[in-house]
């Protein structure tokens, strides 16, 4: 192998932009004899798994690497293994075994690095590794890499987290998983932490985690796929704090306009007082629940009443035809009410119609108030299969009945069962009494279900919760809004989105309830005027917004103001879902045909040129809005409530695999893989071209073309440091910065 040719790749990977980290390896096969295409190029290796064990005790995280690597060709390869190093990190160790060997790995600062870095995108090389700047590497020589056969890679390092303001973060960027030559078979990361100081919360902003919690100071997360490409960084947050509530905040701000933010609010886990409640099961057993469905709820009443506390004051409802209670008022959680409710449970029997007005109506003349006249939090947990057909049956009639009767402000948390319910209604009343819904479609377990929510909301911690923000920090657009925050509950945590215009050190005070007792607490934090570290707050916070705005939409009937507004930031962050596509889409199809957007400025409607389905698709996902009912309504509520709590990357997705096409050459093609977020703003693949969603909006810029691995392009990267990223996209991109526009082009496509 050549020397030259390896350092070329070396080079690539030491070349990191500003703000990002690596610690994913990789083999590069420089002198391969395969073709290089656009599937593989220079990465013709298969990645069969990716396990990735993290040990951090403290703020010392020991990272643990095992990667399984396959060669599918005949030939006999060797390559070279790649890998970055995190930007900041201390390294205190570092070890190297490739089947059963140790190996050497040599250590390349990336001033060294820098020196060839031109002469390899002159070779044009992959640009997507462009995004991987300012790094040092550690590299080892991998051979043979006999043909069909695997190559297993085992490394660890040390390193020093970074704490700001009481939290703790940790990353290990995935997303060079991307140059596997097919989708890995398995990839975890599982973290460990443990610490002399109390864990408050543990949050990813990048997957979905499970977070297991074994004690106030030791704690797991973990993240699962199969069949997958990661490209997304793996971010994970945790915050020590001796307060019983934990705060965590992260910011994002550039140097002009507002400010995002993402807050954190968790209890702690060994939290010694939890809050004494009244809660009301309600529960449909009219004609439809006959069979498996009562059997499962049942049982899973059975559950939740095992789980109420000595303290706690319940009361059970059944309703067909008309409703009844089982005593008429709440009753202290006792062995002697505890059996008497068991029996009547067991002893329930489907038959009759539909009469939710009587039922909610008991359920909220249940008084939340102790004989003293302390106040409790009450709680209604209301199952149903069906829609109202006795009583009150028109929907708004209904709720304004239930808004006179609630005049304690009970939460009502809806179950809906089947698809032959009225999710329009679910929906608001849960909307109105600032709780949560739930559906369980016929292939689910009801038991299952309703038990993994008990087990979310059986311990209240906080509750009538306040959160006050000084006046001149200009908190606005917050999700959920400020004066209908949800109670908090042992276990979990309440994440707050929004946006501010001042800056500086500022003081937040958290009020609320426990048990009859008002509680506040206060906590100094900082609200930068710059921060251009966390680029992955403002899709969050759109993805919450849209869906609010979508559901007003949904719930309340379309509103033009609501549209353009959805569209303006769904195709700004890329908050591509079947329901934001066809606003779209009709808005480019639109103001092309005006004159009003040059048509190779379209963003979602350049990609639905490439596809005969895509515009059938997003007009028929649209219309499920308009459902109230059925498996469309549902599966619209559910994914609409998940945009409205998003907490990571990853539920600003819902709904995107439904999009996923045939182009016009029948190539499959992954929806999610056509659009990329790159600082703070989203960027569209048009088949040739990269475009920018920005370019919408600043279409009368001058434009400047430069060629792909051109002297100008070297002198652009140069001098705008930041263009590191969007130059990664490809050879063919459009973007805005610096107040102007630039083309990046390919010799071959423009001569």
């Amino acid at each position: 192998m050549k020397i030259a040719a390896i350092n070329f790749f070396i080079a690539l990977f030491i070349i990191l932009a500003p703000g990002m980290a690596a610690a994913d390896g990789f083999i590069v096969v420089p002198d391969s004899p395969l073709p290089v295409t656009t599937t593989t190029g220079h990465f013709p290796l298969e990645v069969r798994f990716h396990h990735v064990d993290v040990e951090i005790n403290g703020r010392t995280a020991v990272t643990k690497v095992d990667q399984e690597f396959y060669n599918p060709s005949q030939y006999l390869l060797e390559g070279e293994y790649i890998f970055p190093i995190p930007k900041g990190a201390v390294i205190n160790s570092f070890s190297m075994n490739i089947n059963g060997q140790e190996v050497r790995a040599e250590l390349l600062d990336a001033d060294k690095a820098r020196q060839i870095y031109e002469d390899i995108v002159r070779k044009r090389l992959d640009p997507a590794l462009l995004e991987y700047r300012e790094l040092s590497v550690f590299k080892a020589r991998v051979f043979p890499i006999e043909p069909r056969s695997s190559k297993r890679v085992k490394l660890s390092y040390t390193e020093i987290l970074s704490k700001d303001s009481g939290t703790v973060s940790y990353l290990y960027p995935l997303n060079t998983e991307k140059f596997s030559a097919k989708a890995l078979d398995s990839v975890r990361v599982m973290v460990t932490v443990k610490s002399s100081e109390s864990i408050k919360s543990m949050y990813s902003t990048s997957h979905n985690v499970d977070v297991v919690r074994k004690s106030n100071t030791h704690v797991i997360a973990s993240y699962e796929d199969e069949n997958v490409k990661p490209d997304t960084d793996f971010r994970l947050y945790y915050t020590l704090s001796k307060d019983d509530i934990g705060v965590s905040l992260l910011t994002y701000r550039e140097n002009h306009g507002d400010g995002y933010f993402f807050l954190d609010i968790c209890p702690d886990f060994e939290y010694s007082a939890p809050v004494a409640k009244d809660i009301t099961f309600v529960l449909d057993v009219s004609g439809s629940m006959k069979g498996e469905k009562l059997t499962q709820a049942k049982r899973a009443l059975k559950y939740c009443l095992s789980k109420l506390n000595s303290d706690d004051r319940f009361e059970l409802i059944r309703f067909s035809t008309e409703a009844y209670a089982l005593w008429g008022s709440l009753k202290k959680a006792d062995s002697t009410n505890l059996e008497q409710a068991v029996s009547f449970v067991e002893k329930l029997e489907a038959i009759g119609g539909t009469n939710m007005e009587e039922a909610l109506k008991l359920a909220l003349t249940s008084q939340g108030h102790t004989a003293s006249g302390q106040t409790r939090p009450h709680m209604v947990i209301f199952i149903t299969d069906g829609r109202p057909t006795i009583g009150e049956i028109e929907e708004q009639k209904l709720l304004d009945k239930l808004k006179q009767a609630n005049s304690s402000a009970t939460r009502i948390f809806t179950f809906g069962v089947g698809y032959e319910i009225n999710t329009h209604l679910l929906d608001k009343i849960t909307d109105l009494t600032r709780a949560y819904r739930t559906y369980i479609s016929p292939k689910e377990n009801i038991e299952t279900e309703i038990a993994l929510f008990y087990e979310k909301v059986g311990s209240p911690v906080l509750t009538d919760i306040e959160l006050s923000f000084p006046h001149w920090l200009g908190v606005s657009h917050t999700y959920p809004k400020i004066s209908e925050l949800p109670d908090l509950f042992k276990g979990s945590s309440l994440t707050l989105l929004g946006r501010y215009h001042g800056s500086g050190k500022v003081t937040v005070t958290l009020k609320g309830r426990l048990n009859n007792s008002s509680k506040q607490y206060t906590y100094t934090l900082q609200f930068p005027d710059v921060n251009e570290d966390n680029t992955f707050i403002p899709p969050i916070w759109a993805a919450r917004r849209i869906g609010m705005l979508l559901d007003q939409i949904r719930l309340y009937g379309e509103n033009e103001e609501l549209k353009e507004e959805i569209i303006m930031l769904a195709r700004m962050h890329g908050i591509i879902t079947p329901y934001t596509s066809m606003l779209i889409l009709e808005d480019e199809d639109d103001r092309t045909a005006r004159n009003e957007l040059d048509d190779e400025y379209q963003t979602l409607g350049n990609i639905a040129k490439r596809s005969l389905e895509i515009e059938d698709k997003s007009v028929e996902e649209y219309e499920k809005l308009k459902e109230d009912s059925g498996a469309g309504g549902v599966q619209a509520s559910e994914e609409l409530q998940q945009l409205n709590k998003a907490g990571n990357s990853a539920h600003t997705k819902e709904g995107i695999d439904r999009l996923n096409f045939k182009d016009r050459d029948g190539t499959y093609q992954d929806m999610e893989a056509q659009i990329k977020n790159v600082q703070g703003r989203a960027f569209y693949n048009s088949g040739e071209n990269w475009i920018d969603s920005n370019l919408q909006l600043k279409t009368d810029l001058p434009v400047e073309r430069i060629q792909f691995a051109s002297k100008k392009y070297f002198e652009l990267l140069k001098n705008n440091t930041e263009a590191a990223q969007i130059l990664a996209l490809g050879r063919n991109i459009q973007f805005v910065m610096n107040n102007r526009i630039y083309e990046i082009y390919e010799a071959t496509n423009h001569q």
